[in-house]
């Protein structure tokens, strides 16, 4: 038999979180006893400890019962808190079938682990026991008293700007982009990304740094005038945000991907992890929306600073309304990116001109450049420098490894990209059909982890049978992450020939998924391959063995009026 409560992780978030603008812990417990006792005991025991509020706990297992045990929790940790002469700001809610979440915040980092313990003790002995909730709590508080309180939090107050970019997509290429703005301003600038940490541009430490650490590392760059750091999903909910506020807040979009992970199992528990920088924005700071993002827009009501939204749609409601309410806004007009004021329209520079954009036919990178020109103005950066940013930008292997970079081979066109998710693999085909001219055909190749659920994995291999006309599957032996390898081949090969996709083959890994596509397609095709495992080894065979050739903004344009005669 489990134990009645049993505690399942006791984690220290060191900065502001999901729960709090500051550091905090979440107590995770399993609470089956609570979760399974009968509804007449939980009534008594609920009135015994004085529960504010409903105190119906509702039938066993049902969402109402799990609330019930949830505000239990929070409840018991406050008294507690209370006993230990303590105001304590608690939150508590429900983590799966017989799992509760609590959190609260710290000052002192062992003496709030010792909180925790006690916690989950007191809520297993008011089963066990008639002992009053305030007897429990008085001896619970003595243990803690007698525990060494132990350090105080290392989270960042940042006396620079700081720009915190999130979002499922674009993040990687919005910090890029908006560092290489601000060092064309003039500005030292360190970032911090998943591929590590750079200053002005040069490496500091390889590696994920999308998290706290990335953060910290970041901001103790010498002499830095700026700092950009990339805020990723597993940072904010493993360590917290690694400063205590931003200056200007970036969400780029929200859709599925890694779901299933940290008791984040929806595209809105997803959306609220991601709002949390926007929660840190100072007062006088911007928070930038992508405004066609319902999820990201709505973020709107709760975040701090002031709205800066960005469309590709000049007619969205949500861009008048921020601007009547003392924001600012930016969109594409005339393929172009414009700001919007109350009394018109003001062009900032031509789609054709931001190399990023490809000409414009990546509305993906539309919206990175949009996000990234609103961030840097919002920091006070000035127009010109924005422009000039945004035109000396490129999109390729050095710059920005592995988004949208375009070779030509011959006359064939091959994008190398990082898409992994729907959102990623629509905005890759995207790309693949703006290039390809008229009687020619696109092939993607592509291949994803294993950490995804099945649904995303599903519609992964979904969008590229729907977008490509020709598909094949890499495999990826380095990212299974746990899952058996023919179910996650399996699974991408059942949703892209759900997709439209006819024979879908599966090859060893991404070269040999890029060889064979070059073997079958026919000299004028647009070629598309995502890369994970084997970045820099495509790159070192498309400049090296191949003879492949960098696609300049001047050499896109052509190829993109060559797909699109007439366009422009």
């Amino acid at each position: 038999m489990p134990e009645p409560v049993d505690i399942v992780e006791i984690r220290v978030l060191d900065g502001p979180n999901l729960y709090f603008p500051r550091p905090a812990v979440k107590l995770t417990l399993a609470v089956p006893g609570w979760i399974h006792a009968t509804a007449p005991r939980l009534e008594r025991l609920a009135s015994r400890i004085d529960l504010p509020g409903n105190s119906r706990p509702g039938a066993r297992a049902t969402e109402q019962r799990r609330r019930f045990a949830a505000r239990t929790g929070a409840h018991v940790t406050r008294t507690i808190a209370r006993s230990s002469r303590v105001r304590l700001g608690v939150r508590g809610r429900p983590a799966g079938h017989d799992r509760v979440v609590l959190a609260f915040p710290w000052r002192r980092r062992d003496a709030a682990e010792a909180l925790a313990r006690q916690v989950a003790a007191v809520m297993r002995d008011l089963l066990a026991t008639r002992r009053s909730l305030a007897s429990l709590a008085a001896e619970a508080a003595e243990h803690i008293a007698g525990v060494d309180p132990g350090p105080a939090p290392t989270v960042v107050e940042p006396t620079i700007p700081v720009i915190a970019v999130t979002g499922t997509n674009g993040k990687t290429s919005t910090v890029r982009l908006l560092s290489h703005i601000a060092r064309t301003a003039g500005r030292s600038v360190a970032y911090s990304s998943t591929d590590g940490v750079f200053h002005d541009g040069a490496l500091v430490e390889a590696g994920d740094y999308s998290g706290f650490g990335g953060a910290q590392m970041a901001l103790a760059q010498p002499g830095i005038d700026i700092a950009i750091l990339e805020t990723a999903r597993g940072g904010i909910l493993l360590r917290g945000i690694g400063t205590s506020h931003n200056d200007v807040s970036v969400v780029t979009n929200i859709s599925a991907d890694h779901l299933g992970l940290h008791g984040i199992d929806t595209l809105d528990q997803l959306a609220e992890v991601k709002a949390t920088i926007t929660s840190i924005t100072k007062p006088a700071g911007w928070h930038v929306l992508n405004a066609d993002d319902p999820r990201v827009l709505a973020m709107d009501r709760r975040a701090g600073g002031r709205p800066f939204l960005v469309s590709l749609d000049p007619r969205h409601p949500a861009l008048r309304g921020a601007l009547a309410d003392g924001g600012r806004a930016l969109t594409v007009l005339d393929h172009g990116i414009a700001e919007l004021g109350r009394s018109g329209s003001r062009r900032i520079v031509g789609l054709e001109q931001v190399p990023m954009t490809l000409a414009g036919i990546a509305s993906q990178h539309v919206h990175n450049a949009l996000s990234a020109s609103a961030a840097a103005l919002a920091i006070g950066l000035r127009r010109t420098h924005v422009v000039e940013g945004l035109r000396s930008f490129l999109p390729d292997a050095d710059a920005n490894p592995g988004r949208a970079n375009v070779y030509t081979l011959g006359e064939r066109v091959l994008v190398v990209d990082y898409a992994h998710n729907e959102a990623g693999m629509a905005g890759l085909t995207e790309i693949a059909r703006g290039l390809c001219p008229r009687a020619a055909e696109t092939w993607v190749g592509f291949g994803t982890a294993g950490d995804r659920d099945d649904a995303i994995l599903h519609r992964l291999g979904y969008r590229a049978g729907r977008g490509a006309d020709h598909v094949c599957v890499a495999e990826l032996p380095r990212y299974l992450r746990g899952r058996d390898p023919e179910d996650l081949i399996a699974r991408l090969l059942a949703g892209a020939m759900e997709g439209g996709a006819g024979e879908v083959p599966a090859m060893p890994d991404e070269i040999a998924a890029l060889r064979f596509m070059l073997d079958r397609s026919g000299p004028r095709d647009v070629l598309a391959i995502t890369v994970l495992a084997q970045r820099q080894e495509m790159f070192a065979l498309l400049e090296g063995e191949m003879g492949a050739r960098r696609a300049d903004p001047a050499t896109v344009r052509r190829l993109v009026r060559r797909a699109r005669p007439g366009r422009h």
